[in-house]
């Protein structure tokens, strides 16, 4: 089988990759659970290749998340639910649908104006779903569910990073009085959820201990709102710190002929304060 630019090519390379007996172990035996990290890391890869205006890397982390789509699509198909077709009709049908001043008749002539348009039909496409949902519903065994998209939070979509959401659903909550008035109680809060994550890993118990450091997690998101530090930028930057700071300790080993390997912990946090004392001194 040879490369194409058509996209059928990578809809049957899917298809065999997924055939039992001939195809690949590994994706044989992926569901899509397993397969949605992989999802949102091609999605932050894009991301990062437009971010460093490197068109090379952008047209292949395009193709990586492409991947994704044309291998959820495909265990759809699997399960009788629906095919990469499908989705492609579905996406053209809602931007046809979502640009009446372009392919219908419609007073949209501004930026401003087509925003107006879009919002009201993505709240009229909101509420199909919504009765779609619910004649669903009504066909099937009664059961408890979760409907995110119901009540106050509704509004916020889980279909984005978790510390945005955090941050969102905070303040959806903070306007009706459900927050903090200042940082310095949510302080507290932080020592306490410290304190319950350590009785959690005394425990043993990785389910208590996951689910204590989510709580540390969505504290420290809080105090960072209160603080107007976007949690999302600042741990992007302690990202960039810290990739600075090792570099700093693997290029100094290098210079003295060690290895990152062989290095001890104490020599490396030894070149770890070196770096930091760098830093402040630079500014």
């Amino acid at each position: 089988m040879e490369a194409s630019k058509d996209i059928s090519r990578l809809i049957e390379i899917m298809a065999a990759l997924r055939t039992p007996g001939t195809g690949c172990p590994w994706d044989l035996e992926q569901n899509f659970s397993t397969i949605k990290p992989y999802t949102i890391e091609e999605a932050y890869e894009v991301a990062d290749a437009i971010e460093r205006n490197d068109m090379d890397d952008l047209c292949e982390e395009l193709g990586d998340l492409l991947l994704q789509v044309v291998f959820h699509a495909r265990m759809a198909e699997e399960a009788g639910e629906f095919s990469f077709g499908n989705v492609v009709e579905a996406i053209t049908r809602k931007m046809i649908r979502r640009h009446p001043h372009v392919f219908a008749v419609s007073d949209a002539a501004t930026p401003d104006a087509v925003k107006v348009q879009w919002d009201a039909v993505k709240a009229e496409e909101k509420r199909e779903r919504a009765e779609r949902r619910a004649k669903r519903a009504l066909g099937s065994s009664p059961r408890v569910t979760e409907d995110f998209n119901a009540g106050f939070l509704g509004s916020v979509h889980r279909s984005q990073p978790a510390l945005t959401e955090a941050v969102k659903l905070q303040q959806r909550a903070a306007k009706v009085g459900f927050d903090w008035s200042e940082a310095e109680p949510i302080l507290d809060k932080i020592e306490e959820e410290i304190g319950e994550l350590r009785e959690a890993l005394h425990s043993g118990s990785q389910d208590k201990v996951a689910d204590e450091l989510g709580d540390l997690i969505f504290a420290l998101v809080n105090i960072g709102r209160h603080v107007k530090a976007d949690p999302e930028e600042a741990l992007r930057s302690t990202n960039t710190k810290f990739r600075r700071r090792f570099n700093y300790i693997e290029t100094s080993l290098q210079q003295s002929n060690e290895t990152l390997e062989a290095a001890t912990l104490e020599r490396m946090e030894e070149l770890w304060q070196a770096a930091k004392a760098i830093e402040r001194q630079i500014g």
